[in-house]
């Protein structure tokens, strides 16, 4: 692994899968019973922001109950002994690499455990209900909406991704379905400027043949072979 220094880690719902947060396609999961277009989407907040309050305070409570897993963990190992470049991209909006210890992590779909005011844009850590309305504690608006990149948004810090995509040695993608854009297209982009792919999933997603290596399994077994690959 002497040749590889910079790496960008990008993580989906299936990492968070094992320590109980519903992935969107599971069955009987929380998102089966809504639509996506009523709670994640723009529209569906301005048609009926209530539904879209109690949807997300749903999340928000549920995800202040569960832990971090193994895959976590060994990624936030790699964030603390590795001495080049890392970047977590993580597509999820949960708290869980953070709360493992990881500090280089960017949240591309936003987080449930903040705030975002529609008023002054600001952004308020937040780990209560919103849908009563609270204050805004900067403006003072009753303007609050979750922090969360819905359908038809722009991700987040979309030139900081793709910087250190260009700077990456290695690319790898944790517990991701490949579908979602422009997440799904990191990997081309990374192939492009000459970084070697790796991804680790529950089974081949939509965009393996894009990898040079793909090995299944569940993350909380993968993720930290390969950290330990990576650490020797």
């Amino acid at each position: 692994m002497e040749s590889i220094r910079n790496i960008v880690v990008l993580t989906g719902a299936g990492i968070s899968a094992e320590s109980g947060i519903d992935t969107f396609r599971d069955a009987g999961g929380l998102w089966e019973q809504h639509r996506v277009e009523d709670v994640a989407t723009p529209e569906g907040f301005a048609r009926d922001p209530q539904l879209v309050q109690r949807f997300y305070d749903a999340r928000r409570e549920a995800v202040q109950q569960v832990e971090p897993n193994p895959a976590h963990d060994a990624l936030a190992l790699l964030d603390r002994q590795w001495e080049g470049e890392l970047l977590i991209v993580t597509q999820n909006v949960d708290d869980l690499h953070e709360r493992a210890g990881a500090s280089r992590v960017l949240h591309m779909h936003g987080e449930l455990l903040s705030a975002l005011c529609s008023a002054c844009e600001a952004r308020h850590k937040w780990s209560e209900p919103l849908l009563g309305q609270p204050a805004c504690p900067g403006c003072g608006e009753q303007a609050l909406r979750p922090d969360v990149v819905w359908f038809g948004e722009m991700p987040y810090e979309m030139d900081r991704i793709y910087a250190a995509l260009r700077r990456a040695d290695l690319f790898v993608s944790i517990g991701t379905s490949g579908a979602v854009y422009p997440a799904a297209g990191f990997v081309r982009d990374a192939r492009e400027m000459g970084a070697r792919t790796l991804e680790l999933n529950l089974e081949r997603s939509e965009g393996s043949y894009w990898f040079e290596e793909s090995r299944q399994g569940r993350a909380s077994k993968l993720v930290p072979e390969w950290v330990a690959e990576m650490l020797g």
